[in-house]
């Protein structure tokens, strides 16, 4: 196999391109974007945590496989409770979560679901009483850039790896 061939291979999966790999400079564009948005988001004072549950509650609506590892293990190494990440997708519901997060949440869910104009003025109205606006900024731009990685890995179909078991 010649080099041009073993490179390509390696840039693909289950007859897909990963196109982080096929387009390195785009995809360090998107990484350079997230360490700006979570840094905007730690001036702005939002908690990590916080920020990761944006992420995971977006990659649930997008049915991000290969996020949703990333970000859960990240939560919880972060401090966040599995209790809390096994009823995220169900926040409304529960009393589990802050204010503050419930108010995120709602944006993120807005954010990635852009089309639904009554739930994004609901989520703006309700942002406001308990987020000022640098952090409502920090959350919509978690929320877009979450999106977007879901996209590459979606796409790309970029696979979840099995861990050795504890």
């Amino acid at each position: 196999m010649t080099e041009t061939a073993q490179t390509a291979e390696t840039h693909r999966a289950n007859g897909r391109i990963y196109i982080d790999k096929r387009s390195p400079a785009a995809y360090q564009a998107l990484v350079k974007t997230a360490e700006a948005v979570r840094a905007t988001a730690a001036e702005a004072g939002l908690d990590r945590i916080l920020v990761e549950l944006v992420n995971l509650r977006v990659s649930q609506l997008n049915g991000c496989a290969f996020c949703l590892d990333v970000h859960t293990r990240t939560a919880l190494r972060l401090g966040e409770t599995a209790r809390r990440l096994g009823v995220l997708a169900a926040w409304r519901d529960t009393g589990l979560f802050t204010a503050r997060e419930r108010a995120s949440l709602a944006l993120a869910e807005a954010t990635t679901h852009p089309a639904d104009a009554l739930a994004q003025e609901r989520a703006y109205t309700e942002a406001r009483e308990v987020l000022n606006d640098d952090e409502i900024s920090a959350v919509v731009w978690a929320a877009i850039t979450i999106n977007a990685f879901n996209r590459v890995s979606i796409l790309s179909k970029h696979p979840v790896r099995e861990t050795p078991a504890r």
